[in-house]
């Protein structure tokens, strides 16, 4: 992994306000070439911008599609898991997944969703955490 200089994220910063006030394609002059000129659609531009915002904030970044086909060790890495552990999880049906030979593969964007409900699930949780230790009077 890539550690982030200090450069870098003030870089990143800049490059989202500058393209944020923007809603037009754009054109990127590489200067190191002999000032070549790069044509990004729209789309490319949105991208950009989700980037720049998590790079400015020291955050790593990987684009990749959402109907890309994961093996399990890359999937375990994405959910920040064991891969045994995932392996139980789309055993018991919580991911969707396919077998290619003996060798599962999972969707990305079945991932995100796996990850949206964990997520939201851990947040209900906490709040009604937070809420029995505020009746129980316990200072949070």
């Amino acid at each position: 992994m890539l550690k982030l200089t200090e450069k870098e994220i003030s870089l990143a910063r800049n490059g989202k306000k500058i393209l944020e006030t923007k809603n037009a394609e754009i054109e990127i002059v590489l200067h190191e070439e002999t000032d070549t000129k790069v044509a990004l659609p729209k789309t490319a531009v949105r991208v950009l911008i989700e980037a720049l915002t998590y790079i400015s904030e020291g955050r790593e970044v990987v684009v990749k599609p959402l109907n890309e086909e994961l093996t399990t060790q890359k999937a375990a890495e994405f959910l920040r898991v064991s891969r045994p552990f995932l392996i139980k999880i789309l055993e018991n049906g919580e991911i969707p997944h396919r077998k290619v030979g003996k060798h599962r593969r999972v969707l990305l964007s079945d991932l995100e969703d796996y990850k949206r409900r964990i997520d939201e699930k851990r947040l209900k949780i906490l709040a009604e955490l937070t809420a029995q230790a505020q009746e129980l009077e316990m200072g949070y």
